[in-house]
């Protein structure tokens, strides 16, 4: 059995926060707004406040970002 199954083994619905996030309902993870893969709770540190997105890494995090804002590509 994966860790995500069973009957408290829900997905959580969060508040993004600078520096925090709030539970709004409670579940075990949430998932990634660009893999779809599972993130457990205490295992989230990467999301945008802005879009109200969790991510798996800070790879995704930057992907998304940059897909997001190309002009960033081009800063100097």
């Amino acid at each position: 059995m994966n860790r995500f199954e069973g009957p408290g083994a829900r997905e959580a619905r969060i508040r993004y926060l600078d520096g925090d996030f709030q539970v709004t309902s409670p579940g075990a993870f949430v998932r990634c707004a660009v893999t779809g893969e599972s993130i457990p709770l205490d295992e989230l540190r990467y999301w945008s406040v802005a879009r109200q997105e969790p991510y798996l890494n800070a790879e995704v995090s930057l992907a998304r970002e940059l897909e997001c804002n190309p002009q960033l590509r081009s800063r100097n």
